[in-house]
């Protein structure tokens, strides 16, 4: 007997029931040789290349399109590098601190009179946030976009008359007195312009050690003692407040085949500025000229005043580990208050007719090796007060470093 279903048949012998079950061996058999023909293969080439060709084209527009988006955030948030400086918030941040001593004496001139000595140390903090913002809000002529810094100094200074080996009172010659200082300031800076406001608060008189101080150090270097100091000014605290404003004006020279230096730049930085208090009261102006190589970003060496305004700041140049300028200053004085020739607010003292007008030239070298920068300055100042027999003038060395 025969049975035939669709799509499988089956024989049945008479002589048992074994069945013997056959797929469809035709189907197979003949997919088999479809799939083994030439054209067939031909045609699965070309669909895995076509495959493989669209994967391809997608990845590559993939990356295509993260590059791009990585070069859009690149663009939209450009960094700017300055040596000893960190990134935050998409903002460069100068995170060193720079010290500066100074040390300013009349040897330099050759005498031994009137300013004979002031030492200065300071120290300039890293850009500062907080409550130095909040402090700079409340002075209205600071520049709200600028980088602010605060600035605490100790500091002395020495005055004496022309003839330290009179033990009396020389009454046509400026008092012996000294000035001890502590000061806290405030320090705004944009790269153009630069405003310092800045309190002084002392001591003049006995209590400021000046008569100690000079003693000792003519003994040490072997020179004539100084023998009036019991005329020197009465005990008297002192407070000085004093601002200025510095505008930075920089040009910068193409290169000259026959010099060798390839970065020559000029700069002139007029200022402003004045003091109030009962130590000094007195407003000023002047400018300062630097020429020189790669200059740094500065506003000039710093000083003790009163003098022209230098500073504590710098930032040495980025690409170049040594740089120099020269530089010369120009600044004149109205002095409405000069207790070291007007002698002491409260009580009688010894003092002197001092000038309205007074100015300083002065002129010098600043070399900068990497964060470290050195400066002299030679110093003449006009008379300062009536029947001085000539101007004065003195050298002052600074020595500054970032950290």
């Amino acid at each position: 007997m025969r049975s035939f279903y669709p799509g499988r048949f089956s024989f049945f012998a008479s002589s048992g029931t074994v069945p013997f079950r056959v797929s469809l061996a035709v189907a197979a058999f003949a997919a088999a040789l479809a799939l083994g023909s030439p054209n067939a293969q031909a045609q699965n080439t070309e669909i895995q290349d076509t495959e493989i060709k669209d994967t391809e084209i997608q990845n590559t527009e993939i990356q295509n399109t993260e590059i791009q988006d990585t070069e859009i955030q690149n663009s939209e948030t450009p960094a700017i590098e300055i040596p000893g400086s960190e990134t935050r918030n998409n903002e460069t941040y100068d995170d060193k601190g720079i010290f500066t001593a100074q040390f300013e004496n009349d040897m330099f001139g050759g005498s031994d009179q009137h300013f004979t000595h002031g030492t200065r140390f300071s120290w300039l903090s890293p850009e500062s946030r907080g409550w130095v913002e909040d402090m700079a809000r409340l002075v209205p002529f600071f520049d709200s976009g600028a980088r602010r810094r605060v600035s605490f100094s100790l500091g002395q200074n020495i005055f004496t008359p022309e003839d330290i080996s009179e033990p009396a009172l020389i009454p046509d010659e400026r008092p012996y007195a000294g000035w001890l200082y502590g000061s806290v300031g405030l320090v705004s800076e944009n790269g153009e312009r630069l405003d310092n406001l800045e309190l002084q608060i002392g001591v003049v008189g006995p209590a400021s050690f000046a008569e100690e101080v000079q003693t000792n150090w003519h003994d040490f270097i072997g020179i004539d003692e100084p023998f009036g100091w019991d005329n020197q000014l009465e005990n008297e605290p002192g407070v000085v407040l004093y601002y200025e404003r510095k505008w930075r004006q920089l040009w910068e020279f193409p290169p000259v085949p026959w010099i060798p230096v390839e970065d020559l730049a000029v700069d002139v930085t007029p200022h402003l500025g004045g003091a109030l208090g009962n130590v000094y009261t007195y407003g000023a102006a002047g400018a300062t000229f630097r020429f020189g190589d790669d200059l740094p970003n500065d506003y000039g060496p710093p000083r003790i005043r009163p003098s022209l305004p230098g500073t504590d700041f710098f930032r040495p140049p980025e690409d170049d580990f040594f740089s120099w300028y020269f530089f010369v200053g120009l600044e004149g004085r109205v002095m409405a208050r000069n207790i070291f020739l007007d002698g002491n607010t409260f009580e009688d003292s010894h003092s002197v007719s001092k000038k309205l007008l007074v100015g300083d030239l002065q002129g010098g070298l600043a070399v900068t090796l990497g964060p470290v920068r050195v400066a002299y300055t030679h110093i003449l100042r006009s008379k300062e007060f009536d029947g001085q027999g000539k101007p004065d003038q003195f050298g002052s060395l600074s020595l500054s470093t970032r950290f």
